[in-house]
């Protein structure tokens, strides 16, 4: 054999060898999810909109895959019990993790973090938001944003506001509030979200920033006083309440929820992952699922998500390095 001929065929072995060591991962990647059972963390307990919009999630999703789904509860600690064992798990793609807000606040709240949430998730898509309604209980002269505006500054730090807890978009949105129209209103942090509706109701607390399905059934039969939803635009689940920002220009809150993989995940694997979730969040399986919860459904690219969480991220991280807000 010549020395040009030895040398091809020694060049022709090595690209063979190496297409063989790719190829298994290269067709695992094209082949996700195929058979696997597909894993969907929840960072927080059963029952909260975390948890209505992972279930719906996992269940549209493994029927478009026509493969085997299940959610998995890990609450604790602000959701970073959760996130955090998604930032350690596998890189295959058969651990999703869904989002919550907490991932962009949480790292501003804690001392200490267990996992780096600019670094060891990667945001795939935006597949959920919606808004909270500010409500006032009975009893109080206060038909409006207006009118909660000029009463709070009548009465400077006698009107309280009740939250789900420090750090969740229920207590920001009461914190951001109170910066934008200049107000001195008492937070009081509950430990979720029903004992502190329950408490505005018997009248302990004065109003509360609440997730809309939560506390719009109150607002409807007359419970609390609905007055307006945080999102910058009118919510087509609840059309009659005016937004805060047709008063406060540039207020703007919502609650939403993506889908995320640990950082290492096979491009191919997230690429697949991404154009699958933003295909469910077309069709009308989804929408309905989470519309009779006052869900809106988004879809976004992985490109668009990343800077959502980051403006957001930025955003509230002000706010609580202003306010020096902590989780104790």
């Amino acid at each position: 054999m010549s020395r040009t001929t030895r040398r091809q065929f020694i060049r022709t072995g090595m690209a063979t060898s190496l297409g063989s060591l790719a190829m298994p991962h290269l067709a695992g990647a094209q082949a996700y999810p195929g058979a696997q059972t597909i894993k969907f963390i929840v960072p927080y307990p059963p029952a909260g909109a975390t948890d209505i919009v992972g279930r719906a999630v996992a269940d549209v999703m493994g029927a478009y895959w026509k493969t085997t789904t299940i959610v998995d509860n890990v609450p604790g600690a602000g959701g970073n019990i959760g996130m955090d064992r998604v930032s350690k798990g596998v890189t295959d793609g058969t651990q999703i993790l869904i989002v919550p807000p907490n991932i962009t606040t949480n790292q501003f709240l804690y001392k200490t973090m267990p996992f780096n949430p600019d670094a060891d998730i990667i945001p795939v898509s935006q597949v959920a938001a919606l808004p909270n309604l500010l409500c006032v209980r009975k009893g109080l002269p206060i038909k409006s944003v207006a009118d909660l505006i000029a009463y709070a500054k009548a009465n400077p730090g006698k009107l309280n506001f009740a939250s789900s807890g420090v750090g969740t978009t229920i207590h920001l949105s009461g914190e951001m509030f109170k910066k934008l129209a200049g107000l001195d209103i008492v937070h009081v942090a509950y430990r979720g979200s029903a004992p502190a509706v329950n408490d505005m109701i018997a009248g302990h607390v004065d109003l509360m920033f609440d997730n809309l399905p939560s506390i719009e059934p109150q607002a409807r039969a007359g419970n609390v006083v609905g007055i307006a939803v945080t999102s910058a635009e009118k919510s087509p689940f609840a059309p009659t309440y005016p937004t805060v920002a047709e008063v406060i220009p540039g207020f703007d809150v919502t609650s939403w929820f993506g889908v995320g993989v640990r950082a290492g995940t096979p491009q191919a694997i997230v690429d697949k992952l991404e154009a699958d979730v933003i295909a469910v969040c077309k069709e009308d399986a989804l929408k309905a699922r989470l519309s009779g919860q006052s869900i809106n459904v988004v879809g976004s690219s992985r490109k668009d998500f990343t800077a959502y969480v980051a403006a957001e991220r930025k955003r509230w991280g002000d706010l609580i390095t202003e306010l020096k807000i902590k989780v104790e």
